[in-house]
């Protein structure tokens, strides 16, 4: 029974901190649910709504497409060894293409680019445990929206912006892309190169 209580003490204060509810019946769900913890917790017999943070990510392409086709992926700063395309939240008030840009601008140092199609729907994945950034805590995971973009002649990338995002970067061939990924983002991936490639994008 000590066990028992301990477990249920824990989840329930994950519980209340997650879905900011704060409530007698918390405790009461908790313990009715507790035996069936493989199923997703239910609140008036309801099961409870994951939350996602709207997100925007770009597959950027060299310059030199269509000659040479090229995509840009950049190692994060806070996780050795793991790539990643540039991506971002959006704000409030803010069109994709609007945080699209600006989130550009903040984590390569430039949104000189040509917008060359999108994936025509959001894309969502969830936080794995232990992973999921402090910043995120209420959020279950990420809901995106795609783009290709080709950057223009003459832009210049620089990721020494003011809060860095990456430590470094690197021109691929669309067939490495997935190397170095995190695993829970792959098949995100693999969908949105799949689609530009079959559209015959890349």
């Amino acid at each position: 029974m000590e066990k028992l209580n301990s477990t249920l003490l824990n989840l329930n204060k994950i519980f209340k901190s997650k879905h900011q509810i704060f409530s007698p019946v918390c405790d009461i769900y908790l313990y009715l649910n507790y035996f069936s913890l493989k199923s997703p917790l239910k609140i008036f017999g309801k099961k409870m709504q994951k939350r996602y943070r709207p997100n925007v990510a770009a597959v950027i392409l060299a310059s030199s497409y269509p000659f040479d086709c090229k995509i840009l992926i950049a190692q994060r700063c806070d996780l050795t060894g793991i790539w990643q395309f540039p991506q971002g939240g959006i704000d409030e008030g803010e069109t994709p293409r609007e945080a699209l840009k600006r989130e550009l601008k903040e984590e390569i140092g430039t949104d000189d680019i040509d917008v060359l199609s999108e994936y025509p729907q959001w894309l969502s994945y969830d936080f794995p445990e232990g992973v999921a950034s402090r910043k995120f805590y209420n959020f279950d995971g990420q809901t995106q929206k795609y783009f290709l973009v080709r950057l223009r002649p003459g832009a210049k990338i620089n990721i020494n912006t003011k809060k860095p995002e990456f430590s470094e970067y690197k021109f691929i061939n669309s067939r490495e892309v997935l190397n170095g990924i995190n695993h829970f983002k792959k098949p995100i991936y693999g969908k949105v190169i799949g689609y530009f490639k079959e559209k015959g994008f890349i």
